[in-house]
């Protein structure tokens, strides 16, 4: 008999604790990655910093560069104009293979697939793993940490495919 009430509370945890990463991973759905995608895809750079920390360091692993938020601000800004200027749209999407979160920070760890959309119409995607993570400031999730690499270019289609989208 107690061995069945020890078995029904961790199942009561279990079920508690699973439910506030889910709410945690709507919040951070919400408040992080829809308007991450929408700037991205808008080529709206102040957007596109407002869901980053000011604490932000962000490493594009490929290009072996560490960046703090003003040089990643000047970074999008300038990346951005080109691409309006040229005619390029942009469109991004993340795709997920591990969410860890409680209530005060949260790691993020998928496939993204980037699509450079040129004036006449043609694309090219490409493929990387992301590592995320962020932090509740005043209530807000923000990314603190954003790094992410092609592996090589070895990252493709089935990874994110094979990845949970958000």
């Amino acid at each position: 008999m107690l061995c069945k009430r020890i078995l029904f509370f961790w199942c009561l945890v279990l079920n508690v604790l699973v439910a506030h990463a889910q709410d945690y991973q709507k919040e951070i759905n919400d408040q992080v990655w829809k308007p991450f995608i929408e700037s991205f895809n808008n080529l709206n750079a102040e957007l596109f910093l407002s869901v980053h920390s000011k604490d932000l360091t962000r490493s594009p692993r490929d290009s072996k560069q560490i960046l703090n938020w003003n040089e990643y601000l000047s970074d999008q800004k300038k990346q951005m104009s080109i691409m309006k200027g040229d005619g390029l749209k942009l469109a991004i999407e993340l795709h997920f293979t591990e969410r860890i979160a409680n209530g005060r920070q949260a790691i993020d760890v998928g496939i993204y697939k980037t699509t450079v959309i040129l004036k006449d119409g043609t694309s090219n995607s490409g493929y990387g793993r992301f590592h995320v993570v962020m932090r509740k400031e005043n209530g807000v999730w923000k990314i603190l940490v954003d790094t992410d690499s092609s592996e090589g270019h070895t990252i493709e289609e089935n990874d994110f495919l094979a990845a949970k989208p958000m």
